[in-house]
């Protein structure tokens, strides 16, 4: 979702202007930056929390030549989410688990069991099988997520 449907959902169901809601909404973000830069902390209450933290220098690769690099210290925002987010995201996220097992059972009842997708043989190589697979090359060339 981005600011211009946030300002246009908060306007219609409050019957305002969205030059007006804009004009708010905009207002409420520069607060939250400025209370960030003056304080580091700003908690809203069943929201979150955000914090101004200092993260350390350290060393790090170029991933396309493998060069070590000095990345140097620099602030970063971090983002706690607050008990009633967390609670209404797990509350998604059992609706979705709960709809998909609906989904499963509905389709198991009426799926064909000559149906070879569903079963361990249609795998490829490696999944679900005892055998042992060999490693790809590709993967273990210094570089590709390997340090």
């Amino acid at each position: 979702m981005t600011k211009k449907e946030i300002v246009k959902a908060i306007s219609e169901e409050l019957n305002l202007p969205q030059l007006k809601t804009k004009e708010i909404v905009q207002k409420t973000f520069d607060a939250i930056i400025d209370t960030l830069v003056r304080e580091s902390r700003i908690e809203l209450r069943n929201f979150g929390v955000f914090e101004v933290k200092k993260r350390a220098a350290r060393k790090a690769r170029n991933p396309r030549t493998g060069d070590p690099v000095e990345v140097a210290e620099k602030y970063v925002v971090t983002f706690k989410p607050g008990k009633e987010m967390e609670e209404r995201v797990r509350q998604m996220e059992e609706e979705d688990r709960l709809a998909r097992t609906q989904e499963n059972s509905a389709s198991a009842a009426g799926a064909d069991p000559t149906n070879s997708s569903s079963t361990p043989s249609s795998y490829p190589q490696g999944y679900g099988s005892a055998e042992p697979t060999t490693p790809n090359p590709i993967n273990e060339t210094p570089g590709h997520g390997q340090s």
